[in-house]
Protein backbone atom coordinates (compact mmCIF):
# COMPACT_ATOMS: atom_id res chain seq x y z
CA UNK A 1 0.00 0.00 0.00
CA UNK A 2 1.12 3.58 -0.56
CA UNK A 3 2.56 6.08 1.88
CA UNK A 4 -0.08 8.34 3.44
CA UNK A 5 0.08 11.43 5.59
CA UNK A 6 -0.71 11.07 9.30
CA UNK A 7 -4.34 11.65 10.10
CA UNK A 8 -3.98 15.26 11.29
CA UNK A 9 -1.11 16.40 9.09
CA UNK A 10 -3.26 18.57 6.84
CA UNK A 11 -4.81 22.03 7.02
CA UNK A 12 -8.52 21.48 7.54
CA UNK A 13 -9.44 25.10 6.85
CA UNK A 14 -7.63 25.06 3.51
CA UNK A 15 -9.33 21.81 2.47
CA UNK A 16 -12.78 23.09 3.47
CA UNK A 17 -12.23 26.29 1.49
CA UNK A 18 -11.23 24.44 -1.68
CA UNK A 19 -14.02 21.86 -1.33
CA UNK A 20 -16.65 24.53 -0.62
CA UNK A 21 -15.64 26.45 -3.76
CA UNK A 22 -15.95 23.35 -5.91
CA UNK A 23 -19.24 22.46 -4.21
CA UNK A 24 -20.65 25.86 -5.20
CA UNK A 25 -21.07 24.21 -8.60
CA UNK A 26 -23.48 21.89 -6.80
CA UNK A 27 -25.38 24.91 -5.48
CA UNK A 28 -25.83 26.14 -9.06
CA UNK A 29 -26.70 22.57 -10.06
CA UNK A 30 -29.56 22.57 -7.51
CA UNK A 31 -30.55 26.17 -8.20
CA UNK A 32 -30.82 25.77 -11.97
CA UNK A 33 -32.60 22.42 -11.63
CA UNK A 34 -35.38 23.92 -9.52
CA UNK A 35 -35.65 27.53 -10.76
CA UNK A 36 -38.04 26.53 -13.55
CA UNK A 37 -40.65 25.42 -10.98
CA UNK A 38 -41.65 28.99 -10.12
CA UNK A 39 -41.80 30.07 -13.75
CA UNK A 40 -43.59 27.09 -15.33
CA UNK A 41 -47.13 28.48 -15.18
CA UNK A 42 -46.04 31.88 -16.50
CA UNK A 43 -44.12 30.35 -19.42
CA UNK A 44 -47.03 28.05 -20.22
CA UNK A 45 -49.38 31.05 -20.30
CA UNK A 46 -46.99 33.32 -22.20
CA UNK A 47 -46.41 30.90 -25.08
CA UNK A 48 -49.74 29.05 -24.93
CA UNK A 49 -48.09 25.67 -24.34
CA UNK A 50 -49.86 22.37 -23.77
CA UNK A 51 -49.06 20.14 -20.78
CA UNK A 52 -46.89 17.93 -23.00
CA UNK A 53 -45.03 20.91 -24.46
CA UNK A 54 -44.26 22.53 -21.11
CA UNK A 55 -43.18 19.13 -19.81
CA UNK A 56 -40.63 18.90 -22.61
CA UNK A 57 -39.43 22.47 -22.00
CA UNK A 58 -38.76 21.49 -18.38
CA UNK A 59 -37.22 18.08 -19.04
CA UNK A 60 -34.92 19.06 -21.93
CA UNK A 61 -32.51 20.37 -19.28
CA UNK A 62 -32.01 16.76 -18.17
CA UNK A 63 -30.93 15.79 -21.69
CA UNK A 64 -28.46 18.67 -21.61
CA UNK A 65 -27.24 17.44 -18.22
CA UNK A 66 -26.55 13.95 -19.57
CA UNK A 67 -24.59 15.35 -22.53
CA UNK A 68 -22.72 17.87 -20.37
CA UNK A 69 -21.71 15.14 -17.93
CA UNK A 70 -20.63 12.84 -20.78
CA UNK A 71 -18.12 15.34 -22.16
CA UNK A 72 -17.00 16.82 -18.83
CA UNK A 73 -14.53 14.03 -18.09
CA UNK A 74 -12.64 14.24 -21.36
CA UNK A 75 -12.58 18.04 -21.17
CA UNK A 76 -11.25 17.86 -17.60
CA UNK A 77 -8.44 15.54 -18.67
CA UNK A 78 -7.55 17.76 -21.62
CA UNK A 79 -7.89 21.25 -20.17
CA UNK A 80 -7.86 20.77 -16.40
CA UNK A 81 -10.44 20.77 -13.66
CA UNK A 82 -10.45 24.54 -13.03
CA UNK A 83 -11.00 25.52 -16.65
CA UNK A 84 -13.92 23.16 -17.01
CA UNK A 85 -15.48 24.52 -13.80
CA UNK A 86 -15.23 27.95 -15.40
CA UNK A 87 -17.02 26.55 -18.45
CA UNK A 88 -19.82 25.37 -16.15
CA UNK A 89 -20.07 28.86 -14.62
CA UNK A 90 -20.26 30.40 -18.11
CA UNK A 91 -23.01 27.96 -19.14
CA UNK A 92 -25.04 28.84 -16.02
CA UNK A 93 -24.59 32.56 -16.69
CA UNK A 94 -25.60 32.37 -20.35
CA UNK A 95 -28.56 30.11 -19.56
CA UNK A 96 -29.83 32.45 -16.84
CA UNK A 97 -29.88 35.44 -19.17
CA UNK A 98 -31.20 33.47 -22.15
CA UNK A 99 -34.09 31.93 -20.19
CA UNK A 100 -35.05 35.37 -18.87
CA UNK A 101 -35.28 36.87 -22.37
CA UNK A 102 -36.48 34.15 -24.78
CA UNK A 103 -37.74 35.13 -28.23
CA UNK A 104 -39.87 32.02 -28.44
CA UNK A 105 -40.21 28.40 -27.33
CA UNK A 106 -37.37 27.16 -29.56
CA UNK A 107 -34.65 29.36 -28.08
CA UNK A 108 -36.10 28.91 -24.57
CA UNK A 109 -35.50 25.18 -24.97
CA UNK A 110 -31.99 25.94 -26.22
CA UNK A 111 -31.23 27.97 -23.08
CA UNK A 112 -32.75 25.23 -20.93
CA UNK A 113 -30.50 22.72 -22.70
CA UNK A 114 -27.43 24.92 -22.15
CA UNK A 115 -28.28 25.32 -18.47
CA UNK A 116 -28.70 21.56 -18.24
CA UNK A 117 -25.27 21.10 -19.79
CA UNK A 118 -23.87 23.34 -17.06
CA UNK A 119 -25.57 21.14 -14.46
CA UNK A 120 -24.07 18.03 -16.05
CA UNK A 121 -20.58 19.51 -16.10
CA UNK A 122 -20.86 20.68 -12.48
CA UNK A 123 -22.16 17.25 -11.40
CA UNK A 124 -18.88 15.73 -12.61
CA UNK A 125 -16.38 18.44 -11.73
CA UNK A 126 -17.36 19.07 -8.10
CA UNK A 127 -16.99 15.47 -6.81
CA UNK A 128 -13.89 14.94 -8.97
CA UNK A 129 -12.03 18.01 -7.73
CA UNK A 130 -13.06 17.50 -4.10
CA UNK A 131 -11.93 13.88 -4.13
CA UNK A 132 -8.60 14.85 -5.66
CA UNK A 133 -7.70 17.54 -3.10
CA UNK A 134 -9.22 16.11 0.11
CA UNK A 135 -7.14 13.96 2.51
CA UNK A 136 -8.53 10.45 2.94
CA UNK A 137 -9.67 10.88 6.60
CA UNK A 138 -12.08 13.71 5.71
CA UNK A 139 -12.72 13.00 2.02
CA UNK A 140 -16.20 11.66 2.68
CA UNK A 141 -17.29 14.76 4.57
CA UNK A 142 -15.80 17.03 1.93
CA UNK A 143 -17.43 15.01 -0.86
CA UNK A 144 -20.78 15.26 0.90
CA UNK A 145 -20.59 19.04 0.54
CA UNK A 146 -21.61 18.50 -3.09
CA UNK A 147 -25.01 17.11 -2.13
CA UNK A 148 -25.37 19.63 0.69
CA UNK A 149 -24.79 22.45 -1.80
CA UNK A 150 -27.35 20.91 -4.18
CA UNK A 151 -30.10 20.77 -1.55
CA UNK A 152 -29.24 24.29 -0.35
CA UNK A 153 -29.49 25.43 -3.98
CA UNK A 154 -32.94 23.84 -4.31
CA UNK A 155 -34.05 25.45 -1.05
CA UNK A 156 -32.64 28.84 -2.08
CA UNK A 157 -34.47 28.68 -5.40
CA UNK A 158 -37.79 28.06 -3.67
CA UNK A 159 -37.15 30.93 -1.28
CA UNK A 160 -36.08 33.39 -4.00
CA UNK A 161 -38.98 32.42 -6.24
CA UNK A 162 -41.39 32.92 -3.34
CA UNK A 163 -39.94 36.34 -2.43
CA UNK A 164 -39.99 37.51 -6.05
CA UNK A 165 -43.56 36.28 -6.46
CA UNK A 166 -44.71 38.07 -3.31
CA UNK A 167 -42.94 41.29 -4.31
CA UNK A 168 -44.65 41.15 -7.70
CA UNK A 169 -48.11 40.78 -6.20
CA UNK A 170 -48.49 37.00 -6.24
CA UNK A 171 -48.49 36.43 -10.01
CA UNK A 172 -45.40 35.45 -12.00
CA UNK A 173 -46.74 37.35 -15.03
CA UNK A 174 -46.93 40.63 -13.12
CA UNK A 175 -44.47 43.35 -14.10
CA UNK A 176 -41.94 44.12 -11.39
CA UNK A 177 -38.53 45.87 -11.43
CA UNK A 178 -37.26 47.54 -14.63
CA UNK A 179 -40.42 46.58 -16.48
CA UNK A 180 -39.60 42.84 -16.35
CA UNK A 181 -42.09 40.19 -15.31
CA UNK A 182 -41.55 38.27 -12.07
CA UNK A 183 -40.68 34.98 -13.82
CA UNK A 184 -37.84 36.73 -15.68
CA UNK A 185 -36.32 37.85 -12.38
CA UNK A 186 -36.49 34.27 -11.14
CA UNK A 187 -34.09 33.25 -13.91
CA UNK A 188 -31.94 36.38 -13.62
CA UNK A 189 -31.39 35.69 -9.91
CA UNK A 190 -29.06 32.87 -10.97
CA UNK A 191 -26.60 35.38 -12.46
CA UNK A 192 -25.29 36.32 -9.01
CA UNK A 193 -24.21 32.84 -7.81
CA UNK A 194 -22.84 32.04 -11.30
CA UNK A 195 -20.54 35.10 -11.20
CA UNK A 196 -19.49 34.36 -7.60
CA UNK A 197 -18.69 30.76 -8.57
CA UNK A 198 -16.51 31.90 -11.48
CA UNK A 199 -14.61 34.41 -9.35
CA UNK A 200 -13.95 31.86 -6.60
CA UNK A 201 -12.83 29.17 -9.06
CA UNK A 202 -10.22 31.60 -10.40
CA UNK A 203 -8.70 31.68 -6.90
CA UNK A 204 -8.30 27.93 -6.34
CA UNK A 205 -5.37 25.82 -7.60
CA UNK A 206 -5.52 23.11 -10.21
CA UNK A 207 -5.96 19.51 -9.04
CA UNK A 208 -2.59 17.94 -8.13
CA UNK A 209 -3.66 14.69 -9.83
CA UNK A 210 -4.21 16.55 -13.10
CA UNK A 211 -0.91 18.39 -12.78
CA UNK A 212 0.95 15.10 -12.37
CA UNK A 213 -0.94 13.64 -15.34
CA UNK A 214 0.29 16.46 -17.63
CA UNK A 215 3.88 16.18 -16.45
CA UNK A 216 3.95 18.99 -13.86
CA UNK A 217 4.91 17.16 -10.62
CA UNK A 218 6.62 20.25 -9.15
CA UNK A 219 3.40 22.27 -9.46
CA UNK A 220 1.46 19.36 -7.98
CA UNK A 221 3.84 19.35 -5.01
CA UNK A 222 3.26 23.07 -4.52
CA UNK A 223 -0.51 22.54 -4.39
CA UNK A 224 -0.22 19.60 -1.99
CA UNK A 225 2.11 21.65 0.24
CA UNK A 226 -0.71 24.16 0.79
CA UNK A 227 -2.91 21.30 2.03
CA UNK A 228 -0.50 19.08 3.98
CA UNK A 229 2.00 20.00 6.68
CA UNK A 230 4.39 17.14 5.92
CA UNK A 231 6.76 16.30 3.08
CA UNK A 232 4.52 15.70 0.04
CA UNK A 233 7.18 14.07 -2.15
CA UNK A 234 5.95 10.52 -1.38
CA UNK A 235 2.41 11.59 -2.29
CA UNK A 236 3.52 12.92 -5.67
CA UNK A 237 5.41 9.66 -6.26
CA UNK A 238 2.29 7.67 -5.38
CA UNK A 239 0.21 9.70 -7.81
CA UNK A 240 2.73 9.17 -10.61
CA UNK A 241 2.78 5.43 -9.93
CA UNK A 242 -1.02 5.18 -9.82
CA UNK A 243 -1.41 6.82 -13.22
CA UNK A 244 0.77 4.13 -14.82
CA UNK A 245 0.42 5.16 -18.40
CA UNK A 246 2.39 6.85 -21.12
CA UNK A 247 -0.65 8.28 -22.93
CA UNK A 248 -3.25 10.88 -22.13
CA UNK A 249 -6.52 9.55 -20.64
CA UNK A 250 -9.06 8.47 -23.24
CA UNK A 251 -12.39 6.68 -23.41
CA UNK A 252 -10.78 3.41 -24.45
CA UNK A 253 -9.15 3.24 -20.98
CA UNK A 254 -12.48 2.20 -19.43
CA UNK A 255 -13.27 -0.51 -21.94
CA UNK A 256 -13.44 -4.06 -20.66
CA UNK A 257 -14.80 -7.50 -21.33
CA UNK A 258 -18.09 -6.98 -19.50
CA UNK A 259 -20.45 -5.54 -22.13
CA UNK A 260 -17.69 -3.28 -23.38
CA UNK A 261 -16.82 -1.58 -20.08
CA UNK A 262 -14.68 -2.31 -17.03
CA UNK A 263 -16.67 -3.85 -14.13
CA UNK A 264 -15.92 -0.85 -11.87
CA UNK A 265 -17.49 1.46 -14.47
CA UNK A 266 -20.64 -0.65 -14.62
CA UNK A 267 -20.81 -0.52 -10.82
CA UNK A 268 -20.66 3.27 -11.00
CA UNK A 269 -23.41 3.32 -13.64
CA UNK A 270 -25.65 1.01 -11.58
CA UNK A 271 -24.99 3.02 -8.43
CA UNK A 272 -26.11 6.16 -10.27
CA UNK A 273 -29.17 4.43 -11.70
CA UNK A 274 -30.32 3.08 -8.32
CA UNK A 275 -30.02 6.57 -6.81
CA UNK A 276 -32.62 7.76 -9.33
CA UNK A 277 -34.80 4.65 -9.65
CA UNK A 278 -35.82 4.81 -5.97
CA UNK A 279 -37.82 7.84 -7.09
CA UNK A 280 -36.30 10.78 -5.25
CA UNK A 281 -36.60 13.30 -8.08
CA UNK A 282 -40.20 12.34 -8.74
CA UNK A 283 -40.76 13.32 -5.11
CA UNK A 284 -39.18 16.74 -5.52
CA UNK A 285 -40.41 17.55 -9.03
CA UNK A 286 -44.02 16.56 -8.29
CA UNK A 287 -44.43 16.77 -4.50
CA UNK A 288 -47.07 19.54 -4.62
CA UNK A 289 -49.00 17.65 -7.28
CA UNK A 290 -48.83 14.41 -5.28
CA UNK A 291 -50.29 15.95 -2.13
CA UNK A 292 -52.97 17.91 -3.98
CA UNK A 293 -53.99 14.72 -5.79
CA UNK A 294 -54.68 12.93 -2.50
CA UNK A 295 -56.86 15.67 -1.06
CA UNK A 296 -54.52 18.27 0.42
CA UNK A 297 -55.30 21.91 -0.35
CA UNK A 298 -52.84 23.95 -2.42
CA UNK A 299 -51.67 25.75 0.73
CA UNK A 300 -51.23 22.48 2.63
CA UNK A 301 -49.33 20.96 -0.30
CA UNK A 302 -46.95 23.93 -0.39
CA UNK A 303 -46.32 23.72 3.37
CA UNK A 304 -45.75 19.98 3.15
CA UNK A 305 -43.24 20.40 0.32
CA UNK A 306 -41.43 23.11 2.28
CA UNK A 307 -41.14 20.74 5.25
CA UNK A 308 -39.79 18.04 2.94
CA UNK A 309 -37.15 20.39 1.55
CA UNK A 310 -36.07 21.34 5.08
CA UNK A 311 -35.77 17.67 6.06
CA UNK A 312 -33.65 17.08 2.95
CA UNK A 313 -31.21 19.79 4.08
CA UNK A 314 -31.15 18.65 7.73
CA UNK A 315 -30.43 14.99 7.01
CA UNK A 316 -27.77 15.83 4.44
CA UNK A 317 -25.92 17.40 7.39
CA UNK A 318 -26.37 14.08 9.21
CA UNK A 319 -24.64 12.34 6.28
CA UNK A 320 -21.72 14.78 6.46
CA UNK A 321 -21.30 13.94 10.15
CA UNK A 322 -21.43 10.16 9.65
CA UNK A 323 -19.80 9.33 6.32
CA UNK A 324 -16.19 9.23 7.57
CA UNK A 325 -17.16 7.55 10.85
CA UNK A 326 -19.66 4.90 9.82
CA UNK A 327 -18.42 4.41 6.27
CA UNK A 328 -20.02 4.50 2.82
CA UNK A 329 -21.31 0.94 2.49
CA UNK A 330 -23.09 0.71 5.88
CA UNK A 331 -24.86 4.02 5.26
CA UNK A 332 -26.05 2.85 1.84
CA UNK A 333 -27.46 -0.35 3.36
CA UNK A 334 -29.19 1.58 6.16
CA UNK A 335 -30.65 3.96 3.58
CA UNK A 336 -31.88 1.13 1.37
CA UNK A 337 -33.57 -0.63 4.29
CA UNK A 338 -35.21 2.60 5.43
CA UNK A 339 -36.43 3.42 1.94
CA UNK A 340 -37.88 -0.08 1.51
CA UNK A 341 -39.90 0.33 4.70
CA UNK A 342 -41.15 3.86 3.96
CA UNK A 343 -41.83 3.33 0.25
CA UNK A 344 -43.67 0.09 0.98
CA UNK A 345 -45.83 1.98 3.49
CA UNK A 346 -46.65 4.64 0.90
CA UNK A 347 -47.37 1.95 -1.70
CA UNK A 348 -49.85 0.28 0.63
CA UNK A 349 -51.55 3.56 1.65
CA UNK A 350 -51.88 4.93 -1.89
CA UNK A 351 -52.80 1.54 -3.30
CA UNK A 352 -55.59 0.77 -0.83
CA UNK A 353 -57.09 4.27 -0.42
CA UNK A 354 -60.53 4.96 -1.95
CA UNK A 355 -60.45 6.95 -5.18
CA UNK A 356 -62.38 10.00 -6.33
CA UNK A 357 -64.11 10.61 -9.67
CA UNK A 358 -60.76 11.35 -11.29
CA UNK A 359 -59.32 8.04 -10.11
CA UNK A 360 -57.03 9.70 -7.56
CA UNK A 361 -56.67 8.25 -4.02
CA UNK A 362 -58.31 10.22 -1.21
CA UNK A 363 -56.69 9.97 2.21
CA UNK A 364 -58.91 10.31 5.27
CA UNK A 365 -57.81 11.28 8.78
CA UNK A 366 -55.26 8.73 9.95
CA UNK A 367 -53.83 7.45 6.67
CA UNK A 368 -52.94 11.01 5.64
CA UNK A 369 -50.80 11.47 8.77
CA UNK A 370 -49.11 8.08 8.25
CA UNK A 371 -48.46 8.96 4.59
CA UNK A 372 -46.98 12.31 5.56
CA UNK A 373 -44.68 10.72 8.13
CA UNK A 374 -43.61 7.92 5.77
CA UNK A 375 -43.04 10.39 2.93
CA UNK A 376 -40.72 12.60 4.98
CA UNK A 377 -39.00 9.61 6.60
CA UNK A 378 -38.23 8.35 3.09
CA UNK A 379 -36.65 11.70 2.21
CA UNK A 380 -34.68 11.62 5.47
CA UNK A 381 -33.27 8.15 4.77
CA UNK A 382 -32.32 9.18 1.23
CA UNK A 383 -30.77 12.49 2.28
CA UNK A 384 -28.65 10.86 4.99
CA UNK A 385 -27.40 8.08 2.74
CA UNK A 386 -27.95 7.61 -0.99
CA UNK A 387 -28.15 11.32 -1.81
CA UNK A 388 -24.63 12.36 -0.76
CA UNK A 389 -22.91 8.97 -0.51
CA UNK A 390 -23.33 8.20 -4.21
CA UNK A 391 -21.57 11.46 -5.12
CA UNK A 392 -18.79 10.69 -2.62
CA UNK A 393 -18.27 7.23 -4.11
CA UNK A 394 -18.37 8.44 -7.71
CA UNK A 395 -15.65 10.95 -6.89
CA UNK A 396 -13.35 8.46 -5.21
CA UNK A 397 -14.09 4.87 -6.30
CA UNK A 398 -12.30 4.94 -9.66
CA UNK A 399 -8.51 4.59 -10.05
CA UNK A 400 -6.67 7.82 -10.91
CA UNK A 401 -6.01 6.95 -14.55
CA UNK A 402 -9.70 6.50 -15.41
CA UNK A 403 -11.42 8.74 -12.83
CA UNK A 404 -12.44 11.59 -15.12
CA UNK A 405 -13.79 9.39 -17.91
CA UNK A 406 -15.49 6.84 -15.63
CA UNK A 407 -17.10 9.53 -13.48
CA UNK A 408 -18.39 11.29 -16.59
CA UNK A 409 -20.01 8.10 -17.87
CA UNK A 410 -21.57 7.30 -14.47
CA UNK A 411 -22.89 10.85 -14.02
CA UNK A 412 -24.31 10.84 -17.53
CA UNK A 413 -26.12 7.59 -16.72
CA UNK A 414 -27.54 9.26 -13.63
CA UNK A 415 -29.05 12.07 -15.68
CA UNK A 416 -30.52 9.62 -18.17
CA UNK A 417 -32.09 7.69 -15.28
CA UNK A 418 -33.38 10.97 -13.85
CA UNK A 419 -34.98 11.79 -17.21
CA UNK A 420 -36.64 8.36 -17.41
CA UNK A 421 -38.08 8.59 -13.90
CA UNK A 422 -39.20 12.22 -14.23
CA UNK A 423 -40.96 11.73 -17.55
CA UNK A 424 -42.58 8.38 -16.70
CA UNK A 425 -43.81 9.25 -13.21
CA UNK A 426 -46.81 11.40 -14.26
CA UNK A 427 -48.07 8.59 -16.49
CA UNK A 428 -47.54 5.95 -13.79
CA UNK A 429 -49.14 8.16 -11.15
CA UNK A 430 -52.07 8.72 -13.50
CA UNK A 431 -52.65 4.98 -13.53
CA UNK A 432 -52.03 4.57 -9.80
CA UNK A 433 -49.82 6.26 -7.21
CA UNK A 434 -49.61 2.84 -5.59
CA UNK A 435 -48.12 1.42 -8.81
CA UNK A 436 -45.55 4.23 -9.05
CA UNK A 437 -44.43 3.83 -5.46
CA UNK A 438 -44.48 0.04 -5.80
CA UNK A 439 -41.89 0.32 -8.58
CA UNK A 440 -39.73 2.62 -6.44
CA UNK A 441 -40.02 0.09 -3.59
CA UNK A 442 -38.86 -2.73 -5.86
CA UNK A 443 -35.72 -0.81 -6.83
CA UNK A 444 -35.02 -0.01 -3.18
CA UNK A 445 -35.21 -3.74 -2.43
CA UNK A 446 -32.87 -4.57 -5.32
CA UNK A 447 -30.36 -1.97 -4.16
CA UNK A 448 -29.61 -4.01 -1.02
CA UNK A 449 -28.03 -7.08 -2.70
CA UNK A 450 -26.33 -4.76 -5.19
CA UNK A 451 -24.58 -2.81 -2.42
CA UNK A 452 -23.74 -5.94 -0.45
CA UNK A 453 -22.09 -7.67 -3.42
CA UNK A 454 -20.52 -4.91 -5.48
CA UNK A 455 -19.76 -1.87 -3.31
CA UNK A 456 -16.36 -1.88 -1.60
CA UNK A 457 -15.78 0.31 1.44
CA UNK A 458 -13.53 3.27 0.56
CA UNK A 459 -13.46 5.02 3.94
CA UNK A 460 -9.88 6.10 4.69
CA UNK A 461 -8.47 4.67 1.43
CA UNK A 462 -6.26 7.10 -0.50
CA UNK A 463 -7.11 7.76 -4.12
CA UNK A 464 -3.79 6.24 -5.13
CA UNK A 465 -4.81 2.97 -3.45
CA UNK A 466 -8.13 2.74 -5.32
CA UNK A 467 -6.35 0.85 -8.11
CA UNK A 468 -5.21 -1.79 -5.61
CA UNK A 469 -8.73 -2.04 -4.19
CA UNK A 470 -10.05 -2.63 -7.71
CA UNK A 471 -7.32 -5.18 -8.31
CA UNK A 472 -8.41 -7.07 -5.22
CA UNK A 473 -11.99 -7.06 -6.56
CA UNK A 474 -10.86 -8.49 -9.87
CA UNK A 475 -8.83 -11.16 -8.11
Amino acid sequence: MSTTAPVKDYRTGRVVGLAATAALGGFLFGYDSAVINGATSAIKSLFGLSDIAIGFVVSIALIGSAIGAWFAGSLADRYGRRRVMLVAAALFLVAAIGQAFPFGVADLMLWRFIGGAGIGVASVMAPMYIAEIAPAPIRGRMGSLQQFAIVIGIFATGLVNYLVLQAAGGNARNTWLLGLEAWQWMFLSMVIPAVIYALLVLRIPESPRYLVAIGEPAKAAQVLSTIYTVDVTPMVDDIEQSLQGDHKPRFSDIRGRTLGLMPIVWIGIMLSAFQQFVGINAVFYYSNTIWESVGFSESQAFQTSLITTGINVLFTIVAIALVDRVGRKPLLLIGSAGMVLTLATLTWIFGTAPVNADGQPVLADGPDVVALIAFNAYVAFFAATWGPIVWVLLGEMFPNRIRATALAVAASAQWIANFLVSTSFPELAGISLGLAYGIFTAFAVLSIPFVMKYIRETKGVTLEDMGELEGARAA
